[in-house]
């Protein structure tokens, strides 16, 4: 799971394995596989960047910590 912030500024954690789309409406809006909808205030290069982290570090944990 990630952890991104709702326009109103709520933090909560979404299951990355769930998003479907990610737009920028202007504000960044996820669409999920069973087709709800959520706003949040990171961009969508920032939803990108943190999907990328997190499969990082579940599926190839060897290069996660090699970073550190």
């Amino acid at each position: 799971m990630i952890r991104l912030t709702r326009l109103h500024g709520e933090e909560i954690f979404v299951n990355v394995e769930l998003i479907k789309f990610v737009e920028a409406l202007p504000d960044t809006l996820l669409t999920f596989t069973d087709g709800d909808k959520l706003h949040v205030h990171e961009s969508p290069q920032e939803v990108a960047q943190k999907v990328l982290d997190y499969r990082r570090l579940v599926y190839q944990p060897e290069v996660a910590s090699d970073k550190k």
